[in-house]
């Protein structure tokens, strides 16, 4: 009996449902990657240090980071028809009112990786 109340969270009240199932949860999608053994070792020593959650690090990592890019076709290609479709966007708008602000992120992601590729060719 006392090494249950050890092991229980002081968190967990009885009738309560737990975030995963709560509907319209905010965070809903799951995304997944593949590491050697040794990147996960790594990473997992990162996120320790950080002293942030798993989600929050990666979440953080993949949003705030510099990007270092290697061009290619693949990478010059999909950058091409984002600025196809920004485009587009910006013939369509009338007043500073209108602009889509994915629209506008987007844009702010392509500089943010070209400027990358400048600066991987100036070394």
């Amino acid at each position: 009996m006392e090494m249950a109340r050890i092991y229980r969270r002081s968190t967990l009240i009885r009738n309560t449902t737990s975030i995963s199932k709560k509907k319209n949860r905010k965070r809903n999608l799951i995304m997944n990657f593949r590491v050697s053994p040794e990147e996960k070792e790594m990473i997992e020593k990162r996120i320790s240090l950080s002293g942030m959650q798993k989600q929050e690090f990666f979440i953080h990592s993949c949003l705030h980071q510099k990007i270092v890019t290697y061009g290619n076709v693949k990478s010059f290609g999909e950058i091409r028809e984002q600025i196809k479709v920004i485009d587009k966007h910006l013939l369509e708008v009338a007043e500073v009112d209108e602009l889509d602000l994915e629209i506008l992120e987007s844009l702010r992601m392509i500089l943010e990786i070209l400027d990358g590729l400048d600066a991987k060719e100036n070394e």
